[in-house]
């Protein structure tokens, strides 16, 4: 087996046990800089598309730290895309009309998924409960599956918990919605941060390598770390690596 295949299973959580998979969405599931680089494109906007594309997303971690600081209201993400979105019109010089301005923003909701999420997904799924655990709002995450033709059986949100990862409430908030205890919830994720969080709170973690989420030209170190229980190169390689759990 290739060394960032293995799985380093920690002796205090079984994955022969592990109930559900819960997935982040934005970059795990879902191509966001490919999908939003291809918009700003299309509508001839005269900017880089890929640099207006990276800091469309370098909004978003500051802009839910606000929330979470109690600097503003809760706040959806949609709503946050749109404050992030006008601020770069401005700051690009882009003039553009309220309509627009709103079919862009909507780009969030039709992010098209990797080459293997969906197929991974549906062999995932006979053997495990699947669910997002997203910072995205429901309506975008529902607008998200029905384009990706994504499985899921539950969609959990920031908007469910009224909490943004990483909350300890968001991570235990999918557990107590399926009865479970953390330990059986694996959080899937392609970023560290999200999985440190996930196993403060006793929950498993798998690693998705995706290289180019933010671009072909900015390469993604995806080195195996070993305090997650499984590496995988894509979703189709997780599910190899649990059935020979379940084997």
């Amino acid at each position: 087996m290739n060394p960032q295949e293995t799985s380093t299973i920690q002796a205090k959580r079984d994955p022969t046990e592990l109930r559900v998979l819960a997935f982040d969405v934005f970059g795990t599931v879902v191509d966001w800089f490919g999908s939003v680089r291809s918009e700003v494109a299309r509508r001839n906007l005269g900017v880089d598309a890929d640099a207006f594309a990276g800091d469309w997303r370098a909004g978003y971690q500051p802009a839910m730290a606000a929330v979470t600081r109690g600097d503003v209201g809760w706040t959806l993400i949609d709503d946050l895309h749109r404050m992030i979105l006008d601020d770069l019109l401005s700051q690009y010089q882009i003039e553009m009309s309220e309509p627009d301005r709103y079919s862009l923003n909507r780009i969030w909701h039709l992010l098209d998924p990797w080459p293997d999420s969906a197929a991974g997904l549906r062999a995932l799924h006979p053997n495990y409960i699947l669910c997002t655990l997203s910072n995205g709002n429901l309506g975008l995450l529902t607008d998200l599956v029905r384009h990706g033709d994504l499985t899921f059986d539950c969609l959990l949100s920031a908007e469910v918990f009224r909490k943004y990862k990483p909350d300890p409430d968001t991570y235990l908030g999918v557990a107590s919605t399926f009865d479970v205890s953390p330990s059986q919830v694996m959080l899937v994720a392609a970023h560290h941060n999200d999985l440190a969080a996930a196993r403060d709170c006793g929950l498993m973690t798998a690693y998705i390598e995706r290289p180019q989420e933010y671009g072909p030209q900015a390469i993604k170190d995806v080195s195996p770390k070993p305090d997650n229980d499984f590496h995988a190169r894509d979703l189709l390689n997780l599910e190899g690596q649990l059935s020979r759990v379940r084997a």
